[in-house]
């Protein structure tokens, strides 16, 4: 399974890449331009991502516009909902209206808040059915 961990501070990334490494092919993305180049790559290969992991707060394009944008473009490649990439928005920011947000109007999957524990975010995988 393949994941893009979407996230412009090294420290948060190179956590993420631990905690991700024994279960997905992990691809790195610094801010939400590259991980939409990167999406677009994945389903032109034919070989989309299962997960996402995205932080909200990045230069250039956040984490909620990039999130808008992937959910728009399985939209018009026709990709039916239960085949969507899973999105995990991550966030230092503890934001009621920011969560809401995040799943009713730009598609999220999940949300988790940072620090990011191994047990959060395996119930995490585990809840989204990605891993056992």
């Amino acid at each position: 399974m393949k994941c893009l961990i979407v996230e412009d501070d090294f420290i948060s990334r190179r956590i993420l890449r631990e905690l991700l490494n024994p279960h997905f092919e992990i691809e790195i993305a610094v801010d939400g331009e590259e991980a939409i180049t990167a999406f677009k790559l994945a389903h032109q290969a034919k070989s989309p991502f299962d997960l996402i992991c995205m932080d909200i707060m990045m230069p250039k394009m956040d984490g909620r516009e990039a999130l808008r944008l992937i959910r728009q473009l399985e939209k018009e490649q026709e990709v039916p909902p239960n085949l969507e990439t899973k999105i995990v928005m991550t966030t230092a920011l503890d934001d009621p209206k920011t969560v809401f947000d995040s799943f009713y109007q730009d598609g999220a999957t999940a949300y988790l808040v940072k620090p990011i524990s191994k047990q959060k975010l395996i119930r995490e995988l585990r809840a989204l059915g990605l891993i056992q």
